[in-house]
């Protein structure tokens, strides 16, 4: 006897502070698995669902994302600072490690890789929590981008420095250097 298909809805979400571009939101019946941020291609969302639920059926539902939409817009407006939701993490045990570790960086606060591998009790992970993070598949929801270098710069962001620096400016920090994709001192 087979088990019962996977079903995966998703929906794009649009809002001002992506410059209009959509984001593509999907979740499974146990919450919310991924965000794909305005570069990332419908074809990259498909193929990183077939990865991480194999024979998933894909369904386009706006309605059954909904809760998952009022909370995106209500941050995005500057409305709520935190999100309460079912979430679907999908990675390695390191990596959700990580991953818990970035949702208990508070609003507006920012943390270095290495505050991030010291909480994670793994301080010599510095270079392996920065890979947890760029592999974060829910940004703004586990706040990947409240990561940041030890000597204050922007680090690599899947959506874009300019998306991060945005996303830091609607949480109020702005102490920070612009140095681009320039070496980090994480």
């Amino acid at each position: 006897m087979m088990g019962a298909q996977t079903e995966i809805y998703w929906t794009t979400f649009t809002h001002s502070l992506f410059n209009g571009l959509p984001l593509q939101v999907a979740a499974s019946e146990r919450g919310l698995c991924l965000i794909a941020l305005p570069d990332d291609t419908h074809m990259n969302l498909k193929l990183w669902i077939g990865k991480k639920f194999p024979n998933a059926k894909l369904i386009e539902h706006q309605n059954r994302l909904s809760p998952y939409l009022e909370q995106l817009q209500s941050y995005c407006e500057g409305e709520s600072t935190s999100f309460e939701l079912p979430l679907d993490l999908q990675g390695t045990s390191f990596q959700i490690s990580v991953w818990k570790a970035l949702m208990k960086i508070p609003f507006g606060q920012i943390r270095s890789y290495y505050d991030i591998a010291k909480m994670i009790q793994n301080p010599q992970a510095v270079r392996a929590v920065g890979s947890a993070n760029g592999a974060n598949p829910i940004p703004i929801v586990i706040p990947c981008h409240r990561v940041i270098g030890k000597n204050s710069t922007l680090t690599g962001y899947s959506g874009g420095l300019q998306a991060k620096e945005k996303l830091l400016r609607l949480e109020g920090y702005c102490d920070y250097t612009v140095l681009g994709h320039a070496r980090f001192d994480f």
